[in-house]
């Protein structure tokens, strides 16, 4: 194959990875989505880290250089094939609508609801780890409680919008890594992806959970409370960017496609 895939053709990629995840045990499941969940954590402690060194020097554009260093965990992940809640949607209902023409419900929600489960259990072991006095370099825990008080108390609409956005960039780093074929142009993508949902900040579900939780555990004024109300809207508003937006508007255009060739 030359150039550039069709739509037809990445759509093609991604029923055969979505054929790979939904064929997974629960044990490899929960076990690849355990390890991303401590993976994108590394990113986090790194924009901590980088905000807290830089934000004396430049002010604000502190957001920037952390949302920087962020991507590094989103190219950990995607190079290492690990699960991550919300960038295993389009894969598998790709892999649904294209075996039976319907949703194939259980393998789907089991495949999510394991992922999500098991990314929250490994990355808040992690961050455990991490908030252990020491490892962080002095302001760290400073400039992450920051952030998990402005992620708590933004108003529901807001953090719904924000979660819908994050939904869709994240199920989209799914289709774009369909449509190239080197590790180097994977990284790339991942990495600009994760620069995007930092800057905004955009929620997505893992990633705004496991910064609330750093922040608990470093004296934010956020509580257990909180962090469940950030969860459940974030959750939605990653299904509505994610799967409504990202993924049936792709598994659409290519049955328009398919189509327009018969």
């Amino acid at each position: 194959m030359s150039g550039a895939p069709t739509p037809t053709e990445i759509f093609d990629r991604t029923v055969e990875e979505g054929e790979r995840r939904l064929d997974q045990s629960t044990l490899e499941l929960a076990l690849t989505s355990f390890i991303a969940g401590f993976t994108i954590v590394f990113g986090i402690a790194t924009l901590g880290i980088v905000h807290a060194l830089v934000e004396p020097h430049v002010g604000d554009a502190a957001k920037i250089a952390g949302a920087l260093t962020f991507g590094i965990g989103l190219v950990f992940l995607i190079v290492g094939r690990s699960e991550l809640f919300n960038e295993n949607f389009l894969d598998p209902a790709a892999k649904a609508v294209d075996q039976s023409g319907s949703w194939l419900v259980w393998p789907l929600f089991r495949l999510w609801i394991l992922t999500l489960v098991f990314n929250l259990l490994g990355g808040g072991l992690f961050v455990l780890v991490f908030a252990v006095e020491g490892v962080l370099p002095s302001g760290t825990s400073s400039a992450l409680s920051t952030m998990a008080e402005d992620i708590v108390h933004r108003g529901p609409r807001p953090k719904f919008a924000s979660a819908i956005v994050g939904g869709a960039l994240v199920s989209l780093l799914s289709y774009l890594l369909q449509a190239v074929n080197s590790v180097r142009s994977r990284i790339s993508v991942a990495y600009i992806v994760g620069f995007l949902l930092a800057l905004g900040p955009f929620d997505h579900v893992v990633v705004t959970a496991l910064h609330v939780f750093f922040g608990i555990l470093f004296g934010a004024e956020v509580g257990y409370g909180g962090l469940a109300q950030t969860i459940a809207i974030a959750t939605a508003g990653n299904f509505v960017g994610g799967l409504g937006l990202v993924t049936l508007t792709h598994v659409a255009q290519v049955r328009g496609a398919r189509k327009s060739d018969e």
